[in-house]
């Protein structure tokens, strides 16, 4: 599945009072691009939750390269890098859209869970998510 990346536009309460992001919105930019890749592969979280998978977040980085500023506009591609049917693992690129310079890097690691937050295997349980994530494998 190619990954077109999940545009955002920086809204002034992102910024500081130099109209630079603050560092904790780009946490917030990885859920919003990790949300819409889910959405555009067909297994939303939405719908991983009505089939009892629990996706948290077990860990999560980001290393700032260059500053964004109040109004530019970023573009978040989230790559699946490692995934064995319990764990995932997903690196984050944000390239500013005008000048696509490589603005920031990061990573983050979930598992999956059922409802009573016990250890899932997708590849038994749920083989369609599974090979989804497969075929993303980086």
């Amino acid at each position: 599945m190619e990954i077109a990346g999940y545009q955002h536009k920086v809204q002034y309460y992102e910024t500081d009072q130099m109209g630079v992001v603050h560092h904790s919105n780009y946490i917030r930019w990885f859920e919003e691009a990790r949300t819409d890749f889910l959405e555009k592969s067909g297994f939303s979280y939405a719908w991983m939750e009505e089939q009892g998978i629990i996706i948290p977040v077990l860990s999560v980085a980001a290393e700032y390269k260059q500053m964004v500023h109040y109004g530019e506009d970023v573009r978040i591609f989230p790559i699946v890098t490692e995934f064995n049917g319990v764990k995932l693992k997903l690196r984050y690129e944000i390239k500013n859209v005008q000048t696509q310079e490589l603005t920031t890097t990061g990573t983050s690691c979930h598992c999956f869970l059922d409802r009573q937050y016990r250890p899932l295997r997708l590849k038994k349980t749920f083989p369609q998510v599974y090979q989804m994530f497969a075929d993303c494998l980086e």
